[in-house]
């Protein structure tokens, strides 16, 4: 997040400027979000005004798809090394939601691969960061034009990239209920062992193994029973009904000896 307002940021300039000696209260803040191709070295940098919510960095995410479409339609799988942030973690509820609706509207794969906690500094778009950082150094960014001036007057091996300002307002705390994230995870298929870093978000529930062709499945009445059945048939109203309990012995007049009394 970068603070806007005539605030001291170090490093040498030769443009002779005055700047506060104390950081007061800014004048607005501007956050860079980034979408960088390392394969291509395109960099697009989008300075978001607002707080950057789950909905925020999606909606980045369709604004570029949206530009770039085109020349990638014919791409099913889009693999993203992100950061595993607190407004972009794969149990983020709003966010995967969010996803999933972006792979249902595209027709499209999203493969989410997370660099490990303290590890960003292995993701690419980092090394842009450092870029702009030199490229403004020393500088007064005492206006969001100034900021987005000097962004787009950078270069990535010879590249200026994509700038765009974001100026819409994001509601923060926005989560699904229990139950709505757990019917999100019927579509989610996420790595054994790898659960919480590696997730794919395939464009269609996935499909149920068939069985092989070679192979006969027995059906229900063929598979054998085992153990009692769980339910019991019903009683034929045409049998009589059978008495409950052990039999009892009948006893017959002639065996009983009768008592004797005294006279």
């Amino acid at each position: 997040m970068v603070k806007v307002g005539p605030f001291a940021r170090g490093g040498k300039n030769r443009v002779l400027a005055k700047a506060a000696d104390h950081d007061f209260e800014a004048q607005a803040t501007v956050t860079p979000v980034g979408i960088f191709l390392p394969a291509l070295d395109e960099l697009f940098l989008y300075g978001v005004t607002s707080k950057v919510t789950s909905d925020c960095l999606v909606d980045r995410l369709l604004q570029w798809w949206e530009s770039v479409k085109e020349r990638f339609g014919q791409i099913k799988l889009l693999v993203i090394n992100l950061d595993n942030g607190p407004e972009n973690h794969s149990h983020r509820t709003q966010f995967m939601q969010r996803l999933l609706e972006f792979t249902q509207t595209y027709q499209i794969t999203v493969r989410l691969a997370y660099y490990p906690p303290y590890h960003s500094k292995y993701n690419a778009v980092e090394r842009c960061w450092g870029i702009l950082e030199h490229h403004w150094n020393g500088a007064l960014l005492d206006s969001v034009d100034a900021i987005i001036h000097f962004a787009q007057t950078m270069t990535w091996k010879g590249k200026h990239p994509v700038v765009e300002l974001v100026t819409n307002a994001y509601q923060t705390g926005v989560k699904l209920t229990k139950e709505a994230m757990q019917v999100v995870e019927t579509h989610l298929q996420r790595w054994p062992s790898l659960e919480k870093w590696c997730v794919d978000i395939p464009s269609s529930l996935p499909i149920a193994p068939q069985s092989h062709p070679f192979v006969q499945e027995k059906s229900t009445s063929q598979k054998r029973q085992r153990g009692r059945p769980r339910t019991r048939p019903l009683p034929d109203p045409t049998q009589p009904k059978r008495p409950r309990g052990r039999p009892r012995k009948p006893v017959l007049a002639e065996s009983v000896t009768p008592l004797s009394t005294p006279s």
